[in-house]
């Protein structure tokens, strides 16, 4: 079956013109797969700079990859023809980071919620229109009544990305991308939009793309997660499997710089890299100079994909031992048909 969006051998580079010829790489040989029929939460995590907007960008065709393609039913988004491209805007939403950029301070937010609906005529009268915004802000918790003929400035930061996520319920979508949705309202709001998404996946079937620095709630609401480390694959797979029980040593330390309500359990630094100042080659594992497991083949190359579990995959020489799994099949460690012992893939 053809997926309904898909990322394949995807690299992003900038820079590298005709005076500067650096480039930095923000992605590098990224692949996933967002199936039609098997609504889901993904998680992308990751540090700062570690590629996941620049991702987020990719999926949503606002930027294009300098090698490989992104793919939505099978057709590269460089080349859909006018009614595809309608049918990519209606099938894939996004909600942003920030809850108040996204608004022009001098319409009411019920300009966010009409628009989308006249552009795609979803609705055949006035009264259709509004009981379609009516019926998406009670979704998301809101009512109508205290919501609409208010200025952006008149909501509270949670209440503004809740109507982001109802404009994007509105036009039934099969996937929305929400880019770090909860980093900047009050965390005690977080629970409100996060649980929003839960309820829109499993009420609705509709698959998220979960981009965060925050491990805890990746944790909370997604059923898979892909760890990114400047712009290559750490470590993908279960939730649970990767949260709980981490191999790749910079999950480790993400999931150690986690804090923990208890004095008694204090915080424990970094640990220090094994092979500290020494050389290492331009294919080298990018974690190598601040892993604390390193080994010399890690500054000589970059390691392969090595699926540890049935549900899991992690991108380190600790795991050479296990099957290569290719980053073009890395969504296969998201199911749980394939035994652990049988070759997966060979890059």
């Amino acid at each position: 079956m053809t997926a309904l969006l898909e990322a394949r051998h995807v690299t992003k580079r900038f820079g590298g013109g005709l005076f500067d010829r650096t480039s930095t790489v923000a992605l590098d040989d990224f692949s996933m797969t967002i199936a039609g029929d098997a609504p889901s939460i993904t998680a992308i995590v990751g540090e700062s700079g570690s590629g996941k907007t620049t991702l987020a960008r990719l999926l949503l065709g606002v930027t294009s990859p300098t090698e490989g393609s992104v793919l939505y039913k099978g057709k590269d988004l460089r080349s859909l023809s006018g009614d595809e491209s309608r049918g990519f805007l209606n099938d894939v939403q996004v909600i942003f980071q920030d809850p108040f950029e996204v608004y022009n301070p001098f319409y009411r937010v019920d300009h966010v919620l009409t628009t989308p609906i006249d552009y795609m005529k979803l609705a055949k009268s006035n009264a259709e229109k509004w009981h379609l915004i009516e019926q998406a802000l009670e979704t998301v918790g809101l009512r109508p009544e205290e919501t609409l003929g208010r200025y952006p400035h008149q909501l509270s930061g949670g209440q503004r990305q809740r109507v982001m996520v109802a404009r994007a319920l509105i036009l039934k979508p099969r996937i929305i991308l929400a880019d770090e949705p909860v980093s900047m309202i009050d965390a005690s709001l977080r629970a409100t939009v996060l649980g929003s998404l839960q309820r829109i996946k499993e009420e609705f079937g509709i698959s998220i793309i979960y981009i965060t620095h925050d491990l805890t709630t990746a944790y909370q609401i997604g059923d898979n997660i892909i760890v990114l480390y400047r712009g290559s694959v750490a470590e993908a797979g279960s939730v649970d499997l990767v949260v709980r029980q981490p191999n790749h040593p910079y999950t480790r330390l993400l999931v150690g710089s986690i804090p923990v309500p208890d004095p008694d359990q204090p915080w424990t630094a970094e640990a220090a890299p094994a092979l500290p100042n020494q050389p290492r080659n331009q294919t080298a594992c990018k974690f190598a100079d601040r892993c604390p497991a390193a080994m010399t083949k890690c500054l000589q190359q970059a390691p392969q994909l090595y699926q540890t579990d049935a549900q899991r995959a992690a991108a380190c020489f600790l795991y050479e031992q296990a099957p290569v799994l290719s980053t073009e099949h890395m969504d296969r460690v998201f199911q749980a048909t394939i035994p652990l012992t049988s070759p997966v893939a060979q890059a």
